[in-house]
């Protein structure tokens, strides 16, 4: 199994970003994001925290068109070192920290409520384990969190064994375009 540090992991992330057409990127953002639409937990799921991407990062922007008007979509806001969670109102969005369009309202939602985490990362493994951009904002709120907690990415973001410390928190489910994996030791999924 080859193990990949977090600092390489991002370096060839990056490189590989570089080579994606824009079809690409949009072709494979579907791809992602029709599975995790297949998943009973998202079926199920009435509360779904989704990151709003950046333009390096897999497009959430169809999906969020897709649903906003069929599911309680939420977003995160960065406060200081966290990250605060508040519903998504399309027209009251605005660019914030790190030039992440996010939520302005005041209506802060407790994590707890959320009935599903769609989690953005430079780098995951199939153990589940995630490598983010450095700042630990996710690692800090998905601590609080109850509900499955799922990572998406290109096929090039998945490594055999990614660095993993104390503070990382694992996710429950990955999906690339080619592959779902499942956590085996997650308690939140039935495994089979």
């Amino acid at each position: 199994m080859f193990f990949m540090d977090k600092k390489q992991a991002r370096q060839i992330v990056r490189e590989q970003k570089l080579l994606l057409s824009k079809l690409d990127c949009i072709d494979k953002a579907r791809n992602v994001f029709s599975q995790l639409e297949s998943l009973d937990v998202f079926v199920s799921a009435k509360r779904v925290l989704v990151y709003n991407s950046l333009p390096d990062e897999l497009s959430t922007r169809e999906f969020i068109a897709r649903w906003y008007t069929k599911k309680s979509l939420f977003l995160p806001r960065v406060n200081g070192d966290d990250l605060e969670v508040l519903p998504y109102v399309p027209n009251e969005i605005k660019s914030g920290s790190f030039k992440i369009d996010e939520p302005t309202g005041c209506d802060i939602v407790d994590i707890a409520t959320i009935d599903l985490i769609v989690v953005p990362a430079v780098a995951l493994d199939r153990k589940c384990n995630r490598v983010g951009r450095g700042k630990g904002f996710y690692d800090r709120l998905l601590r609080y969190a109850h509900a499955p907690k799922i990572g998406v990415c290109y096929g090039f973001q998945l490594f055999d064994e990614v660095d993993v410390e104390p503070h990382d928190i694992p996710l429950d489910v990955v999906i690339s375009p080619s592959q779902v994996i499942i956590n085996k030791h997650s308690s939140l999924l039935k495994t089979s």
